[in-house]
């Protein structure tokens, strides 16, 4: 485990030849599932790289001398993070290129062009790199075209996908895996989150290898909800309005923020796909693998009509509704139709038909 980050010791080799072949990149894009490490890992790396007492090739940094802890303290001169802010849908340009009155006197861009305060890197961190706008990433084209010298700009985001193509081209892409269910409970304890090894053994279960999709689960109102749904799901005839409305009070109980929001719908989603996989799997296997949900399984194989290609046809109902939170499509006209074609399918035991 590097520098008390786990999870990711293949990352660390990545970086670790690279440095002691000379040959790191300048420009990187960080991606992987929320909550599993990566703007941690981006911190630890730059302070590796600027620790006074160790070669940066070590990547060890000493944790004590002066550049680390300012590091630690997050007050370092020659880093720079920007972030979407909370109310904001994409990325401010501001915050890139400075506002109308410092443009290009300002702002991160601007921070990593100049030259490092300590004599070694300097370094840009943009989290959030999921929410460039077009006219954002456009910004940042020069400056991953025309790195300045002794320069590391990290991009953390999700999904390469969500890139613009002249983004990906131009940043060498460091894939991020879930963590393993033992470390997310290992953090839910550890970090004191959760006390009960049992609540965050199940929180780690529904998790995907996420630290922050395993902190929702171990709210006791979210695990409520996720136990009516799925009671939902297991009946025959279940309520397909009053399904939609509690989807609804879901994901609105996020707050404000649209991007919380669908974080929440697409765990709603996650949900269902685990239950039809969990069915699916026992439909083929006459076994299940999930402990969490094996009741409501059992359930709904007493009166089950379709069979496998059933349960399949849910999954791709499922996974096609994900593919629609991502394209930011209408969360309420979303959850109905999805309700609605997930309760045809239970009933007739055939997927519907445009």
């Amino acid at each position: 485990m590097w520098q008390g980050i786990r999870g990711h010791d293949e990352v660390v080799e990545q970086f670790r030849r690279a440095l002691q072949r000379g040959r790191l990149a300048s420009t990187f894009l960080f991606v992987g599932p929320a909550g599993v490490g990566k703007r941690l890992f981006a911190q630890k790396l730059a302070q590796a790289m600027l620790c006074e007492r160790r070669s940066e090739k070590q990547l060890d940094p000493c944790g004590q001398c002066p550049n680390c802890l300012q590091v630690a303290a997050d007050s370092h001169p020659d880093i720079d993070s920007a972030s979407r802010p909370a109310d904001k849908a994409f990325i401010p340009l501001e915050l890139l290129i400075g506002d109308k009155e410092h443009r290009m006197r300002a702002g991160i861009c601007y921070n990593v062009s100049l030259k490092p305060y300590s004599g070694r890197r300097k370094f840009a961190i943009l989290d959030d790199a999921d929410y460039l706008n077009k006219e954002g990433a456009n910004c940042l084209l020069k400056t991953l075209e025309e790195p300045p010298p002794k320069s590391i700009l990290i991009l953390i985001g999700t999904s390469e996908q969500r890139q613009l193509p002249t983004i990906r081209s131009r940043c060498q892409i460091i894939r991020f895996k879930p963590l393993s269910e033992a470390d997310v409970v290992a953090l839910l304890i550890e970090q004191g989150h959760c006390e009960n090894a049992e609540v965050a053994r199940r929180a780690a279960q529904l998790s995907g290898g996420s630290l922050e999709r395993a902190l929702l689960w171990i709210d006791p109102q979210a695990s409520e909800f996720r136990a009516s749904f799925l009671d939902q799901l297991s009946q025959r005839e279940f309520d397909l309005l009053g399904a939609a409305k509690q989807i609804h009070q879901f994901y609105e109980d996020a707050g404000k923020d649209a991007a919380a929001k669908r974080n929440r719908m697409k765990d709603v989603i996650s949900i269902a796909e685990r239950f039809y996989r969990e069915l699916l799997r026992t439909i083929a296997m006459g076994v299940g693998s999930d402990d969490t949900q094996s009741e409501y399984t059992a359930r709904t194989l007493r009166w089950w009509p379709g069979g496998d290609e059933a349960a399949a046809a849910c999954i791709d109902t499922c996974i096609e509704a994900l593919g629609q939170v991502e394209a930011n499509a209408n969360l309420a006209t979303l959850s109905e139709n999805w309700i609605d074609e997930l309760g045809t399918i239970a009933r007739t035991g055939k997927p519907t038909t445009v």
